[in-house]
């Protein structure tokens, strides 16, 4: 390991209020993937995979010990939770992640939204592997931004199909279907999806709201992006009465 690096671990270490029992498992958890496979050592994909379930968990919990038991309302926090915006989020603005990331020199993370939001999830991960203590992960991770969660995700782009439907049912007094179309522009390895077409239609799948104009979202990088910029397009419309 090279002194950079030492110093880097320690550093990260010491804001974190955490001293790794193996700083190994915390050098794993912030290599990416493509150095990975040119040095040939372990990178953050599998701690990642633990640590989205650990987020998971402890989030979702606090939040039903503070009282919340709608349904609707824990699968919104899970969506936002699993929303690689709201994760590069906090992992930038609360711990400064990118500034402790291993990668390659020709690997531009300060603009990824995945791979820090991979990071995070690797962090905590790698917190809960090195400890198996969940406490340590609440105390070292969650709590650090809990207090602002609803700041936090309050322009998540996830709550926008939420929006949608409750403006649909505060207005029409029934409970909409939204059915979109998606166009895919780029190769298998990378594509480029656009949601198109959409349809506001009643439980008898006849069409609630008629949109005459023709709506596509922009180019995205998966299907559920291209849906919540749809999503959006389509409620500003709607309170313009510009459908």
């Amino acid at each position: 390991m090279f002194d950079s690096e030492k110093t880097d671990l320690k550093e990260l270490q010491e804001f974190l209020n955490y001293k790794f029992r193996n700083e190994g498992i915390l050098k794993n958890a912030l290599t990416t993937p493509q150095l990975g496979k040119i040095l040939n050592i372990p990178d953050y994909e599998t701690l990642e995979i633990l640590g989205d379930a650990v987020i998971k968990l402890l989030l979702i919990s606090k939040k039903i010990k503070e009282g919340t038991k709608d349904p609707g309302e824990i699968t919104i926090i899970k969506q936002c939770i699993e929303n690689d915006e709201t994760l590069s989020k906090i992992a930038n603005d609360y711990f400064n992640l990118k500034k402790y990331v291993f990668k390659t020199p020709k690997q531009i993370i300060e603009d990824s939204k995945r791979i820090m939001a991979d990071i995070l999830e690797a962090l905590c991960g790698a917190i809960f592997l090195d400890s198996f203590d969940l406490k340590q992960v609440e105390e070292k991770i969650i709590n650090k931004f809990y207090n602002d969660w609803e700041k936090i995700i309050e322009n998540s782009p996830i709550l926008n199909k939420s929006k949608l439907l409750e403006y649909v049912q505060k207005k029409y007094r029934i409970t909409p279907i939204i059915k979109v179309d998606f166009e895919n522009k780029g190769p298998v390895h990378a594509p480029v999806w656009i949601a198109k077409n959409p349809k506001i239609l009643d439980k008898n799948d006849s069409i609630l709201i008629p949109i005459k104009k023709k709506l596509k979202s922009r180019e995205s990088k998966t299907k559920k992006d291209a849906e919540q910029d749809l999503y959006l397009k389509i409620l500003e419309l709607l309170m313009k009465n510009e459908v």
